[in-house]
């Protein structure tokens, strides 16, 4: 069997993690190894994860999600793995979700990243069926338009895999070829988007994305960067324009200067209204970076 390592990142939430961990205890696959990566916790974490007493390698510093994720991808590869698999921490699985991803990985070689269709934590509702990537590159989206589909519901023969424009790093199978091939995340992003451009650069190496629908997952979103917050809307303001700059063509990335500028322009009636400062603060602050070349964490304070 294919030899896969699970990379598990953990920041200071070692109780969802733990949750994670129990439930992979459960998968049938027969030829897997977890890594967890601690992107520097508190002391307290990280002696839970010492305890627990699966692989676990210590960052000194907060690395970000693509940063975090590297680490354990180096270690996977020089450890011999054919696939890494990337599963966030807050999230549990169903015991049959890695046979499914690597058993339609191996059916076709033309496809170099998998995802599993994903439900919002304890329900049935599909939160990601696939990514779609806007037409100038600035903006990424999951698909859900399968809506509400109970895990037992199980006749979809004629659809064994779905192509898509990204798969979410949630929880995402990749060939070790396509590693080597288009190499690690970029870490500029730090969060948000690394995901994206992964896919997108193994999309220009030739290489298919795919969900696997009968592959199941649930997740309970945002655990440690909620939505709405000012470093959420910051990453995914920058980070969009970064998006269309590394991976865009000539037009596309054009486009993105002129994006950010009609964002900035929008950002200055906002700084009048109490409640829309901080999302105007955060959007700015975005932009400009892109435009100085500043990648990498958000150093701002609200």
């Amino acid at each position: 069997m294919k030899k896969v390592f699970v990379i598990l990142l953990n920041w200071n939430n070692w109780s969802d993690t733990q949750e994670c961990l129990e439930s992979l205890e459960k998968v049938g696959y027969l030829n897997f190894e977890v890594v967890i990566v601690d992107n520097n916790s508190s002391e307290d974490e990280r002696g839970k994860i010492r305890h627990y007493g699966s692989k676990a390698i210590f960052n000194s510093e907060n690395l970000g999600f693509a940063g975090g994720n590297n680490v354990g991808i180096k270690y996977a590869l020089s450890h011999g793995a054919d696939y890494v698999m990337l599963l966030n921490n807050d999230t549990i699985i169903a015991p049959d979700f890695l046979t499914k991803l690597v058993k339609a990985s191996e059916n076709d070689k033309t496809l170099g990243i998998l995802g599993s269709r994903i439900y919002k934590y304890g329900t049935d509702e599909v939160v990601f069926n696939g990514g779609k990537v806007n037409k100038c590159l600035t903006s990424a989206e999951h698909t859900n338009s399968t809506g509400t589909v109970p895990v037992e519901f199980d006749k979809d023969n004629t659809q064994q895999v779905a192509e898509a424009d990204y798969i979410t790093g949630a929880a995402m199978l990749i060939k070790r070829e396509v590693i080597e091939l288009v190499g690690l995340m970029r870490e500029d992003y730090f969060l948000y988007y690394e995901d994206v451009d992964w896919c997108l650069r193994a999309i220009k190496a030739e290489y298919k994305c795919v969900v696997v629908p009968r592959s199941h997952v649930w997740h309970k979103v945002s655990s440690t960067n909620k939505e709405g917050s000012s470093s959420y809307i910051y990453y995914h303001t920058r980070n969009g324009l970064m998006l269309a700059k590394f991976n865009g063509n000539i037009f596309q990335r054009a486009a993105a200067y002129i994006l950010g500028f009609w964002i900035l322009l929008k950002q200055i009636p906002k700084f009048l209204i109490p409640g829309k400062k901080i999302w105007a603060r955060a959007m700015t602050h975005g932009v400009v970076d892109f435009y100085k070349n500043k990648y990498g964490k958000y150093a701002y304070r609200d």
